[in-house]
């Protein structure tokens, strides 16, 4: 994939990304069915968000409701930043999807984005 293309896609992972409220939570392949890629490529936009922007990338887990691990003190620091939202772990570490799972955003978001609702 070519620099400005996996830049581009990365802007659209960011934008949904973006949506997701305090206090829920996605998984990294919920935000890939919506932007048409991976859930790799979801993991790999998230890995590469830029310190400091306003991504909240610490919202996005894996399909088990786990902590995916992250190089360093990544994944202990995704858990702080979760469990300052409000966002509750069990003793295996995983979240109650029930409980916080995102819904995806509105249609009329879709649409304003150059998504296919439809689709």
């Amino acid at each position: 994939m070519a620099q400005t293309d996996r830049s581009r896609l990365f802007d659209r992972i960011y934008a949904l990304v973006r949506e997701i409220p305090s206090g829920r939570i996605a998984t990294y392949g919920q935000i890939a069915g919506i932007v048409g890629c991976t859930a790799r490529v979801v993991g790999y936009a998230m890995a590469a968000t830029p310190e400091g922007a306003d991504v909240p990338w610490q919202r996005v887990i894996n399909s088990r409701g786990e902590i995916s691990a992250r190089p360093g003190d990544g994944a202990s620091r995704q858990r702080a930043l979760l469990v300052r939202e409000g966002i509750r772990f069990n003793q295996t570490g995983r979240v109650a999807f029930d409980e916080v799972r995102w819904s995806g955003p509105g249609w009329e978001w879709l649409e304003r984005h150059g998504y296919d609702p439809g689709a």
